[in-house]
């Protein structure tokens, strides 16, 4: 391990990076680092603040730079599906990718973020498949998360989001996966409080994808604790705080609960395969950058 933390940078390096605004928080470089040096592989991962007004410019470089590889964080994962070349299926059907492969300038776009989240479901004993699940939110990772779910066979997925001007798009993608999966899903207004009742009375998972509840925008979309009940996993891709609000109030209500933590580990596995077609030694990544 010590040799291999002194690899030199040299002109063969390969660079990967990540993308998005903020990105001074991310502990995305040293997961991927140190997968890059347990493997042996001359490459080096940085993270670049880009603001949404210069992202186009930013993939033109990193596309012309040789840059072999980026993750996509907020909150340009929808853009980013707009400026790649060609698109893997559930970033089609999402509208939005958070892993990039520049392969010779072709840039390809996939989203692992429904991997990172189906896998870390399953790590915490709450596989997605055969279960019923109510999602808040169905932008960015919300929509990755949802295709996910449907193709790996959740039975029945009810979306409550925000009516507003991609709502249409969202229609779009429930409409595809009703057509193409055996998954179940129904779209509704967030703001029925009566059918999202309804809902998580009979549901096995409540996921929130939503910002609300990060350290910025505090809060909880839940009204009260009546919504939980026995049973019911509740799952926040938010991992700052490590427990949200919803997270806290679930617990107590005597939920089991699972933050974003794993899911950011499995979508860069994800994503580190689809580069280097090698796999992320995932327990020591556990051990030492998630501990």
């Amino acid at each position: 391990m010590e040799e291999l933390q002194k690899l030199p940078i040299s002109g063969h390096t390969d660079t990967y990076c990540l993308i998005g605004d903020p990105v001074a928080h991310s502990i995305s470089p040293a997961m991927h680092n140190l997968s890059f040096r347990m493997n042996g592989i001359d490459a080096r991962y940085v993270a670049f603040q880009v603001r949404s007004e210069h992202l186009a410019e930013a993939v033109q470089g990193m596309r012309y730079l040789g840059i072999r590889g980026w993750n996509i964080t907020m909150p340009h994962k929808c853009r980013m599906a707009e400026l790649c070349d060609r698109l893997e299926m559930a970033g089609e059907i999402a509208g939005a990718v958070n892993t990039v492969k520049n392969v010779d300038g072709v840039l390809t776009g996939t989203t692992t973020d429904g991997t990172g989240w189906v896998e870390s479901a399953r790590d915490s004993g709450h596989d997605p498949t055969g279960r019923r699940i109510v999602q808040l939110g169905a932008g960015g990772a919300g929509g990755a998360i949802l295709v996910q779910a449907a193709i790996d066979g959740a039975k029945h997925i009810d979306v409550f989001k925000r009516v507003n001007a991609k709502s249409a798009d969202a229609q779009r993608m429930v409409d595809q996966l009703n057509e193409k999966t055996s998954c179940e899903v129904e779209l509704h207004d967030l703001r029925d409080l009566r059918t999202l009742h309804a809902c998580l009375a009979d549901a096995d998972i409540l996921l929130n994808t939503t910002l609300i509840g990060m350290s910025g925008t505090p809060g909880c979309l839940i009204p009260d604790d009546s919504f939980f009940h026995e049973g019911l996993a509740v799952s926040d891709i938010i991992y700052e705080p490590r427990e949200t609000e919803l997270l806290r109030r679930a617990k107590a209500a005597g939920c089991e609960t699972f933050n974003g933590m794993y899911m950011l580990l499995y979508q860069g596995a994800a994503s580190f395969r689809i580069w280097t077609g090698t796999d992320m030694p995932v327990d020591a990544v556990k051990k030492a950058v998630f501990s």
